[in-house]
């Protein structure tokens, strides 16, 4: 009994598909119903074109214009979390850079490298028979206080230009009278 149960079903389900597949077709065909399907999208379309002049004449976004602006700030949400995770990513690396005595002993090494430097450029100029006042020595600074800013240490004193002597003149003829 109960396959015949599911044979009737089964039976009256495909009948049933085949006279709607049957008189959706013949819808279809029918020139009177396609002409009122062509016209009722028509003034679906018009009335959606009218509804957007009349949203933008009241200076309404449509939706087609919040669907764009939302789309857009997606896409710069997006780039500004590429741009967060970088400066994340930047700020670690400075912090590992900045940070720690690895940085003042680097410091102080090329610091004292330096006046080494200097030292031998004025023994150099002393060898050569010139003042030291006149060679170009640099000035001792004292060293960096490590984790203090540039601006809290001392400037090294300005240097006064060197004093230059007048050119001398040559004498003039005597004037002829």
């Amino acid at each position: 009994m109960t396959e015949d149960n599911e044979g009737l079903k089964e039976r009256l389900a495909r009948q049933g598909e085949e006279a709607l597949g049957k008189f959706a077709q013949d819808l279809l065909e029918n020139p009177i119903v396609t002409s009122a399907l062509t016209r009722a999208f028509e003034a679906r379309e018009r009335a959606v074109q009218a509804q957007e002049a009349a949203m933008g004449a009241l200076n309404l976004p449509s939706a087609a214009d919040l669907e764009r602006l939302t789309r857009r700030i997606r896409s710069v949400a997006q780039r500004l979390e590429g741009v967060e995770d970088s400066l994340d990513r930047l700020d670690r690396r400075l912090e590992g850079i900045g940070e720690g005595p690895a940085a003042a002993d680097r410091l102080e090494r090329i610091e004292e490298q330096l006046a080494k430097i200097a030292a031998v450029l004025e023994s150099g100029a002393a060898a050569a028979g010139k003042p030291a006042s006149a060679s170009k020595s640099v000035p001792a600074r004292e060293p960096a206080a490590a984790g203090k800013p540039a601006s809290a240490r001392k400037a090294a004193p300005a240097r006064k230009p060197a004093a230059r002597k007048p050119a001398a003149r040559k004498p003039s003829a005597p004037k002829a009278s």
